[in-house]
């Protein structure tokens, strides 16, 4: 392995240097697995050091054999980087785990810290449910020095993430704070070792150093120079030149998210890279000499890291935009890739748990874009372009290497394949480097003359602006995103297509050019089969049920009429449930019935609501767990939605559909409070807005027997679809239900349709409710690949002994449920996972 020729242009061939690469890659991978296994101090000391005895073993047979064996130099090299980052990562979890931190989380302690802002205080975006109830989140990390917790003070030396209330945006970073909060345990392999819950106001005891108090009037007043933009660039302008996004509205956030964007509202490596390139032009223009030129360079990066604030993710991309900074330069690009690998590694030293940060990954996937296809790509562009503009040939290619390079984990985080934004990024490109360098300006600017600032903020304001409107109008496209396989199977799939693509490109394009007429038939197939279009078939005509595919969670559609519907839970995810409604076109609900309050049943409800009249919430009477109760609660009085508890033996009407309801009828206090008092429904459901004069007799329970159109022998279109819904209930409940309806001789003559499986299909279950309920069909509503191993095999295999078709969201999609003129027969359709 040496270096892979890339050609750049006429008359130049500059070799891209690869070998310190596949080291750096390979100790990154490296450390993912430790991390992601967390493994403990013992444990990477253990691969440091076989990675030094491999290393130095394989350097030193090397040397022996002249370099002749250059495979062995480079595996040497891969286990010496190897021990280098491991032996970094095992002394920076010794360093970090002295004191009693870990211990005292394990056992969730009430602690005092004195601790140093190490980042800048984010809101959190959580849902709106919560907001109402919470108000106002915010995370910070803690670099934590001192710790007193049941009457014993320590020395620690513990990073600590705290997320706690609005009054912490007040904190300045680099302040040190004291505070008072419970600790828990973070995920194994996070770059903090405890969650700190404070309580009540942090007391500041320390001003920040007076270099980042001179930082930060910087950053003061450049915020009040761009004020008086209107609000897309007023809230973009600091985030492309800073990286502060507090003044950035939640529907910009979003659509600069959607439309691929949304590297420009943060520090990365181009920003780093523009600023960098801005000021060695203006070196070159003054006439400085040569050597003296990346000095400058060096004090205009470290001041921009300063103003900035060099957390993490801005060192980062300090070191990424500097490597790409080289290799974008003509005569360095050969020394660009083993510079990547150098920033890899040193980074990795520094820091080891950005090993699994996403953020380091898009970086370093962005740099190796540019580096590797941007300059030779730009300069093919440039030959094709007018001679005037031919130069910018290079500065165009560079948002499509990157997103081109990052596009596999992107798709990790976004579960879908952009369309739009590879043209918003090359749209947004040219207006970006104006923006960054005009906002530097400015900022400079600023401390000595605001009211100039504020004028000539608009140089800066301008062309973000127009980032802005290209990210709207890119968010604003329905087509703008494929669906995506999720997961690392998602990733590598892409990753493997598009080095498919990269290689089999220029074959392809000497295919088009000698045949245009079969390579745009091929393209016509190709896009006709991946395209998404409207599913014609979706929703059923006639349809009575549908169970959501809403991942691990419950959200089921009850029809009541064109465009009405009951809603029984609401699932996890506001926009999962909004999509399934609209899908189904339901534009009013006449109720939301929540069976419990656990999350998987009820976060989604301000997305059930958007854009939709809720006429009335029904819930259980208990209320557990109280936060998520109180949440639901003030959801509703925010949006003047009429709550009421539901109980055992009530039967419920609507237009086009009745339900009794037969639990809870008491509080069970084994297993799960919650899980047991969730509010199972038998329902009939005729989904044309007629309901029988007389129908008290659905699901049991008093009164008469259902009236003729509601017989079990009815035939037709009219014959209502019967469907019992069990919530999350448990074995206690089950048994409890069983024995009261055994006594009930009406629901032996009320034949049922549909058994929605309790919980997700778990094997905390009775299974003599099931065999009171004889149906053709059982639905689970469960996610895929989820941690609770729902379904239970057990459970799928009783079912299927007892003669039921087992539909699952996981694997079938939206579930959509219709009656045919038969009893017990029913037409089922489904949209797929």
């Amino acid at each position: 392995m040496t270096r892979t020729p890339v050609a750049a242009g006429p008359g130049s061939r500059v070799g891209l240097d690869v070998r310190l690469l596949v080291p750096a890659l390979a100790s990154w991978a490296t450390l993912v697995g430790l991390q992601w296994a967390g493994a403990s101090v013992v444990a990477i000391g253990s691969v440091a050091f076989a990675a030094t005895s491999v290393g130095l073993g394989c350097l030193v047979a090397a040397t022996a054999r002249n370099g002749r064996r250059t495979w062995i130099a480079s595996l040497g090299l891969t286990a010496v980087a190897i021990a280098l980052v491991t032996t970094c990562c095992a002394g920076h979890e010794a360093w970090r785990s002295v004191g009693a931190v870990r211990d005292l989380a394990a056992s969730r302690a009430t602690v005092e810290v004195v601790a140093t802002v190490a980042s800048e205080p984010r809101p959190v975006r959580s849902r709106p449910i919560r907001q109402h109830a919470r108000g106002q989140q915010v995370v910070v990390r803690l670099d934590v020095h001192e710790l007193t917790s049941r009457g014993e003070h320590r020395s620690v030396n513990s990073p600590v993430l705290a997320v706690a209330d609005a009054q912490w945006l007040q904190l300045n970073w680099r302040e040190r704070i004291r505070a008072t909060g419970r600790l828990s345990p973070a995920q194994a392999g996070d770059e903090v070792i405890a969650v700190l819950r404070p309580r009540g106001t942090p007391i500041v005891v320390a001003e920040p150093p007076s270099v980042v108090r001179a930082a930060d009037t910087i950053r003061d007043r450049f915020r009040a120079a761009t004020a008086g933009l209107p609000s897309d660039p007023a809230g973009l302008v600091p985030a492309l030149v800073i990286g502060d996004t507090t003044t950035a509205s939640p529907d910009l956030t979003d659509a600069m998210l959607q439309s691929g964007l949304s590297h420009l509202s943060a520090v990365s490596g181009s920003n780093v890279a523009i600023v960098l390139g801005a000021v060695l032009g203006i070196a070159r223009v003054l006439g400085l000499p040569r050597r003296t030129r990346p000095w400058v360079a060096f004090c205009a990066l470290v001041g921009f890291v300063v103003v900035v604030h060099p957390e993490p993710s801005v060192l980062r991309a300090a070191v990424m935009g500097a490597v790409g900074l080289v290799g974008l330069g003509t005569a360095r690009n050969a020394a660009a890739a083993p510079g990547l690998a150098a920033a890899i590694i040193g980074l990795l030293c520094w820091d080891p748990w950005l090993a699994r940060s996403y953020g380091f990954a898009l970086s370093v996937l962005a740099t190796l874009g540019l580096i590797v296809f941007a300059r030779p790509w730009g300069e093919r562009l440039g030959r094709r372009l007018p001679a005037r503009i031919s130069a910018w040939g290079p500065a165009l290619m560079v948002p499509v290497a990157a997103q081109l390079a990052c596009a596999p984990v992107l798709v990790l985080l976004q579960g879908s394949v952009s369309l739009v934004a590879v043209p918003a990024n090359l749209l947004a490109g040219p207006l970006v480097a104006p923006a960054t360098i005009a906002g530097v300006v400015v900022a400079v600017l600023a401390l000595i003359w605001l009211p100039g600032a504020a004028v000539l903020a608009w140089t800066a304001g301008l062309p973000a602006w127009g980032i802005a409107w290209i990210a709207r109008l890119g968010a604003d496209q329905g087509w703008g995103s494929v669906p995506w396989p999720s997961g690392p199977t998602g990733a590598v799939l892409l990753a493997v297509l598009t080095g498919i693509l990269l290689f089999a490109g220029p074959v392809v394009a000497q295919h088009v050019r000698t045949h245009p007429t079969v390579a745009g038939a091929v393209l016509f197939l190709v896009l006709g089969g991946v395209t998404p279009v409207p599913d014609l078939a979706w929703p059923p005509s006639a349809w009575r049920f549908v169970a959501c595919a809403v991942g691990q969670g419950d959200a089921l559609v009850l029809a009541t009429g064109p465009g009405h519907a009951v809603l029984v839970d609401a699932g996890p995810e506001p926009q999962v449930v909004d999509a399934c409604l609209d899908r189904l076109d339901v534009r009013e609900l006449d109720a939301i019935v929540l069976t419990h309050f656990h999350a998987d049943h009820v976060m989604g409800l301000t997305g059930a609501a958007q854009g939709r009249a809720v006429h009335e919430l029904l819930t259980s009477p208990v209320t557990e767990p109280p936060e998520q109760a109180a949440e639901v609660a003030a959801w509703a009085a925010a949006a003047g939605v009429p709550v009421r508890q539901v109980h055992a033996g009530e039967l419920l009407r609507w237009p086009g559909l009745t339900a009794r309801v037969w639990w809870p009828a008491r509080i069970i206090r084994d297993g799960s409070v919650a899980n047991n008092a969730s509010i199972v429904l038998a329902a009939e459901v005729y989904g044309s807005g007629r309901v029988p004069a007389s129908d008290s007799g659905v699901g049991g329970g008093s009164g008469e027997a259902p009236a003729t159109d509601a017989d079990p022998a009815q035939k037709g279109p009219s014959r209502p679809l019967r469907i019992v819904l069990l919530g999350d209930i448990e074995q206690e409940a089950a048994r409890a239900i069983a024995r009261a309806l055994r006594s009930d001789p009406q629901v032996q003559a009320w034949p049922v349709d549909v058994v929605k499986v309790a919980h997700h299909g778990s094997a905390n279950r009775d299974d003599t409710l099931l065999d009171m309920l004889p149906a053709p069909v059982a639905v689970i509503t469960v996610g895929a690949d989820n941690d609770y191993g729902h379904p239970a095999p057990s459970t799928l295999a009783v079912l299927r002994r007892r003669g039921y078709t087992v539909l699952r969201t996981d694997q079938h999609g939206d579930i959509a449920i219709t009656p045919a003129g038969e009893p017990g027969v029913v037409h089922v359709a489904t949209r797929g996972p």
